[in-house]
């Protein structure tokens, strides 16, 4: 065999390596048509992995971080940390999302509990029908189970 029927080999295999080494090292490779796609879930995947990071930490009413959250100000710290800046509260940021349905929903997508049309809390899902959230008083933040079907999921986009 010839260098020059090597060439193509040697090639190959250094492309290989330069995508081993990117995919080791977290680096990402763009594709035409799944940027938004790609860009809403690395933005998801952030969200969730602030609002976990964040595990233990006291529940404060109208907290929004970095020590003390109340729902809404974890889910606001963590997306603006992702960087996407959400409303306030859990009411605006329901009205600021896009609607998804129970069967449509990601990681990091926003769970809004509600009472008929008044949300009341909000939570980053984590998948296996669970979210991180902050509850209540005398609580902390945690990974706890969805406790009840009145629940609508928004998309943060």
């Amino acid at each position: 065999m010839t260098a020059l029927n090597r060439v193509p080999s040697l090639m190959a295999r250094a492309g290989t390596a330069s995508a081993l080494t990117l995919a080791a090292v977290g680096g990402s490779i763009a594709v035409p048509g799944l940027s938004a796609d790609a860009s809403a879930a690395t933005l998801a995947t952030k969200a969730l992995n602030i609002a976990a990071s964040k595990k233990g930490a006291p529940y404060q009413w109208g907290a929004t971080g970095p020590r003390r959250f109340d729902c809404s100000g974890l889910t606001l710290y963590s997306f603006k940390k992702a960087g996407k800046k959400l409303p306030r509260t859990a009411a605006q940021q329901y009205n600021r999302t896009h609607h998804i349905s129970s069967g449509s929903r990601r990681a990091g997508d926003l769970v809004f509990f509600h009472y008929g049309s008044n949300v009341y809390h909000v939570g980053i899902y984590a998948g296996h029908n669970k979210i991180w959230h902050a509850p209540k008083s005398g609580s902390v933040v945690r990974l706890e189970k969805i406790w009840t079907r009145s629940v609508w999921y928004g998309r943060v986009s």
